[in-house]
């Protein structure tokens, strides 16, 4: 296990909502764009890996049958489970992916602004788990944040070896990729 756990933790602690998920115009753009991108209406079954505090989670979970939210910090963690407390089918869950991938077969995957903190090995195990466990004809959502970052890979490196290493798996259509000038949201399906 990394040591992320702990500088998320530390992050969630000194501000409930470090990044203005609730508050940001940037945010709530981003997920009014996320939103408009994707393919269906409606999903039987959602997974999404970093969810956070779970503000683009609620949304994501009322488009669903079923919600699995996953994020690394149980502070923020807690906060999700009682922000989707009253919504049918959804469930949080703790742990750091690729390692504690919640078993299941998902029509949605969402990846939002998490594949630049992972390794690059950490991002070629986690397209194995997106490849196994997206149902054919699924959909798969991949932002990222276009800016800096303190990580080995910046946002751009770490969409495209995602993409790389999920075509190693099979056929992967692109059906809709958008560049704004602070993030690129990218979704594909499997065929």
């Amino acid at each position: 296990m990394s040591d992320r756990r702990e500088v998320f933790d530390g992050l969630y602690r000194t501000d409930p909502d470090p990044w203005g998920y609730e508050t940001s115009l940037y945010e709530r753009d981003k997920y009014r764009t996320t939103l408009a991108a994707l393919p269906n209406e409606h999903y039987l079954s959602t997974l999404e890996i970093g969810c956070s505090i779970a503000v683009l989670g609620e949304l994501l979970a009322l488009r669903s049958g079923r919600y699995v939210g996953v994020d690394v910090s149980p502070v923020a963690a807690d906060v999700a489970a009682r922000r989707l407390a009253d919504v049918p089918g959804a469930e949080i869950v703790v742990g750091e992916v690729p390692e504690d991938w919640p078993d299941g077969r998902y029509d949605l995957i969402v990846l939002s602004e998490v594949l630049y903190f992972l390794s690059a090995p950490e991002i070629a195990e986690l397209a194995k788990h997106v490849a196994r466990d997206l149902v054919p004809g699924g959909d798969c959502v991949i932002v990222n944040w276009l800016g800096e970052c303190d990580t080995d890979l910046d946002g751009d490196e770490a969409g495209q070896l995602f993409l790389d290493e999920l075509r190693l798996h099979g056929l992967v259509q692109l059906k809709h990729d958008y560049l704004h000038p602070r993030y690129r949201l990218t979704v594909v399906r499997l065929g």
